[in-house]
């Protein structure tokens, strides 16, 4: 076994790696880049080698500067984690060439299913089920349609090395086919700089469902179950479930048999997943094989109660598999949620800068340690106070939740979210909520487009409904009394003068457009019993109990003697008085006071905000790469004004009217802000 490993990536995955080889008294070599110096993964690691300035490119994408670290530190073996250099064939070969173990397969089979055309080849040879198509590369646009003809539409126009939703159209008829074959050239020869594109069948109703399977150098192979990870927004996963609600046990027994097939036909050792389009009829293709430990391989461990990352690093030092097929369990239902730094409200766009607050719900479950399952755990590369950089991608954290059955897992889920308080950026888990309500997810009827057709124009706060309202209403009212209490209880005050926590209020439920309501809220307190209050609401009575501190944010406690959890904090940005509630993905800002002060409030004129429309504001923060326009310009309404870049992403402002150029207010290369404004227009 090793002694000492490197692992060369960075956040959660570089944080799930080393409490692994901690447990297996392996010590560990982070690597780290100009942003990442005071990241999670290189405080936890035994040693932290510096490779290079903060884009990817500089650094974490340097096989050179990682083999270095590997022979500066004494490391015996490299852990590539995903992304960066993981699936990348030359990057393993070196390393074993140089005498370094890698902690994955080895390089022919990476570069056998790396490459979209060939292992599609590879897999028809093996037996495995492939969607009609032409796998060889098309050269004409002419061409594409007259195979698109002949496999039927719909069709699926792919970019050989594509990834991450780049260089993929679907074509409906025989002028998309035409028209999405070039576009694919174009984009896959931009991204990837390689150009072949071919031509398969789409599947109607799809669902994405993938086969975790582990071989190690003995020529065994086996199976771990599947994942459901069909709930996508632009091709990149959001919630991914083992099992699958979907398929049945005929279903995922032909899909691992055929995942198995495919990884000995390549000589596969390590931890690799096999990922299948499924029709609705349960029939299934074979999409592509990811050589690497996936992000949500949380589920599986969950499920069959291993360690993957363990059995990756027994099976590279040349162990033999402790388990067979028969011994796979699969126990319970495990549900994960991607929490990224990222403005649901604002189309998704990344949300950069310090954590000011991180505080993830309570932790039952940890990595690496499968004696505790059926709780909560969160995997994390970041803690409070750090930094959310804009030059990777926008994960801050996995929340991963085991149930003993799918209903039970969705309702520990959501619970997690409540109490997982993230501030200074925006992150997506009003949506994760949202996604998590919805009767069609609920009922586990959905398909790879499901996002896009129940959330098509965007999201917003009115797609999370609260089935109780009232209760963000009574939890503001409780605080509030609560907050009266403790003043009324302080010595020393004047008499007449005294603070009366009284038992009548207003709660005013704010309205950006001015249109608070008001709702008329009584609260009595139970006689001897701190942290108590019977709150009516209109006709809703809540007996709310809760230990929870005035200052906490996430508090917890029962409602009519069941549980909950909901954040609470005062001050919002426009309000210092206001409180700020947030329950199932549903927040409201709310002042409470007396009836007579809601009186006056109801007649205070409302303040509209200023007029933006003359200025292009920046919509997320990040890297102000160009400025297209000049001052005395004149702009057309569409014409493009400047492009801004966080977290792999390019976002490209356009003109919303006509008009000319009075101010460049930030030049390129600065950081911006949410709404900072970069062009004036006269």
């Amino acid at each position: 076994m090793f002694t000492k490993i490197l692992i060369a990536n960075r956040g959660e995955i570089a944080c799930r790696v080393i409490a692994t080889a901690r447990k297996m008294g392996i010590k560990t070599v982070a690597v780290y880049s100009d942003a990442d110096k005071d990241a999670r993964h290189v405080l936890l690691a035994d040693e932290a080698v510096h490779i290079g300035a903060a884009p990817s490119r500089e650094s974490y994408l340097l096989a050179d500067k990682i083999i270095a670290a590997c022979k500066q530190t004494g490391a015996q073996a490299v852990h590539p984690g995903y992304g960066f250099l993981s699936e990348n064939a030359e990057f393993s070969k070196r390393v074993e060439e140089e005498g370094i173990i890698f902690i994955g397969p080895k390089h022919f089979s990476v570069g056998a299913m790396g490459d979209k055309i060939e292992s599609k080849k590879l897999a028809l040879k093996a037996g495995v089920n492939c969607i009609p198509g032409v796998n060889d590369a098309i050269e004409t646009p002419e061409k594409a349609v007259e195979i698109a003809k002949g496999i039927g539409y719909p069709v699926m126009i792919k970019a050989s090395a594509g990834g991450g939703g780049k260089g993929l159209r679907v074509a409906f008829n025989d002028k998309e086919a035409f028209e999405g074959f070039s576009s694919c050239r174009n984009e896959a020869r931009n991204s990837f700089g390689d150009d072949r594109v071919f031509i398969e069948k789409f599947v109607e109703e799809p669902r994405h469902i993938e086969i975790q399977l582990i071989g190690d150098s003995h020529g065994n192979v086996i199976y771990l179950n599947e994942r459901e990870c069909s709930i996508q927004r632009r091709h990149q996963k959001v919630i991914e479930e083992a099992p699958s609600p979907f398929i049945s046990d005929a279903t995922r027994k032909a899909m691992g048999e055929q995942a198995v097939a495919l990884a000995k036909a390549v000589q596969y050792q390590s931890a690799g997943t096999v990922e299948f389009v499924v029709g609705k009829n349960q029939d299934f293709y074979f999409l592509e094989m990811n050589t690497r430990l996936q992000v949500e391989h949380p589920v599986t461990e969950a499920i069959t109660g291993l360690d993957l990352v363990e059995l990756m690093i027994r099976v590279a030092a040349g162990e033999k598999l402790p388990l067979t097929q028969a011994d796979v369990k699969r126990n319970g239902w495990a549900m994960e949620c991607r929490i990224n730094a990222e403005d649901p409200f604002r189309n998704f766009l990344p949300s950069t800068g310090r954590l000011v607050r991180f505080a993830p719900p309570e932790q039952t479950m940890w990595q690496s340690d499968i004696d505790h399952l059926f709780g909560v755990r969160v995997d994390t590369g970041v803690q409070d106070g750090g930094e959310i950089p804009m030059y990777y991608d926008s994960m801050i954290a996995k929340l991963i939740v085991h149930g003993k059955d799918r209903n039970e897992a969705i309702a520990k889920m959501r619970e997690a979210l409540n109490g997982f308080v993230i501030r200074g950026v925006s992150s997506n888990i009003p949506f994760q909520a949202a996604l998590l309500a919805h009767p069609k997810f609920v009922k586990g009827d959905f398909n790879t487009g499901f996002i896009a057709e129940h959330y098509s124009k965007g999201f917003f706060a009115e797609d999370v409904p609260h089935d109780d309202a009232d209760f963000l209403v009574a939890i503001a009212a409780f605080v509030r009394r609560k907050s009266r209490e403790r003043a009324a209880g302080i010595s020393g005050q004047l008499p007449g003068y005294a603070v009366n926590a009284g038992k009548d209020y207003v709660v005013v439920t704010l309205d950006a457009a001015g249109n608070h309501s008001y709702a008329p809220v009584h609260v009595d307190e139970f006689v001897g019993e701190t942290g108590s209050a019977r709150v009516k609401v209109g006709a809703n009575s809540y007996e709310i109990r809760s230990n929870s501190r005035l200052n906490d944010i996430a508090i917890d406690g029962t409602v009519n003697g069941q549980p909950f959890t909901a954040q609470v904090e005062r001050g919002t940005p426009k309000n210092p008085l206001a409180l700020r509630v947030q329950h199932n993905g549903t927040r409201i800002d709310a002042l409470v006071m007396s009836p007579r002060m809601a009186e006056l409030h109801a007649l205070m004129p409302h303040k509209a905000p200023a007029d933006m429309s003359r200025f292009v504001l920046s919509p997320m923060p990040g890297l102000l790469a160009e400025v297209s326009v000049v001052v005395g310009q004149k702009v057309q309404a569409g014409e493009r004004v400047a492009v801004i870049e966080a977290m792999k992403m390019e976002n490209v402002l356009f003109a919303a009217a006509d008009g000319v150029v009075g101010k460049v207010l930030a030049t390129k290369g600065e950081s911006l802000t949410v709404d900072q404004a970069i062009v004036e227009f006269v």
